[in-house]
């Protein structure tokens, strides 16, 4: 049912259903008038439903939010289907009224009063519904695993090859040092035979000067 003086969103209330806990669900209602509008809210079964706000005055354009609150069942639902209801009546009322000019003969009818009422139904939904996981998803979560498995297979490489060279290291010094040695020793053999030359070599001259 339609309303011209309040716009009622969602058009039905889903509440949650969950054994032994309290939940709820909320409404909005907004003014669609450049007029005071009053509204009040009603259940079928005002025991088992809680409503805050269940009534007040709107200002032009204004709106506002409507809780309403399911009272903990003690049993699990033997039928997905609810009977109760909600009404939500609205009326235009003078500028600038408040809560003071409120009262229930506003929702009595009168020559020239204009009632609209907006029925809606209570719809019960499953309280942690199970979120399924798409397989596109799945596919991405995997592909970052095979990425780190990638990466510890190299950075196992990269140490093998790091202990590989360190463990060459030490030949590697070994025959750096023979060939160190090898020089040092042809190079005073060397030396041995040029100090003999030269030694022979000024004795002759020695001779020749002397002569």
């Amino acid at each position: 049912m339609s309303s011209t003086l309040l716009r009622v969103y969602p058009s039905e209330l889903k509440i949650p259903y969950e054994v032994k806990k309290q939940r709820s669900c909320c409404m909005q209602l907004t003014n669609r008038t450049d007029q005071f509008v009053a509204f009040k809210v009603k259940t079928t079964n005002p025991r088992k439903y809680s409503v805050r706000h269940s009534c007040g005055i709107l200002l032009p354009r204004g709106s506002c939010n409507v809780t309403v609150t399911m009272q903990a069942p003690m049993e699990m639902l033997s039928d997905q289907h609810c009977k109760d209801k909600f009404l939500v009546q609205s009326v235009a009322v003078k500028d600038r009224a408040t809560m003071k000019d409120f009262g229930p003969q506003l929702f009595t009818k009168a020559p020239g009063r204009v009632i609209e009422d907006f029925k809606l139904h209570v719809v019960y939904i499953a309280a942690n519904p199970p979120s399924p996981v798409p397989e596109e998803e799945e596919e991405e979560d995997s592909s970052p695993r095979s990425e780190v498995v990638c990466e510890v297979k190299s950075f196992s490489a990269f140490d093998a090859a790091c202990i590989g060279a360190s463990a060459a290291e030490p030949s590697c010094a070994e025959e750096l040092l023979g060939e160190a040695r090898s020089s040092q020793q042809g190079f005073s053999l060397m030396f041995v035979v040029f100090v003999f030359m030269s030694s022979v070599f000024i004795g002759h001259l020695m001779n020749e000067i002397k002569v």
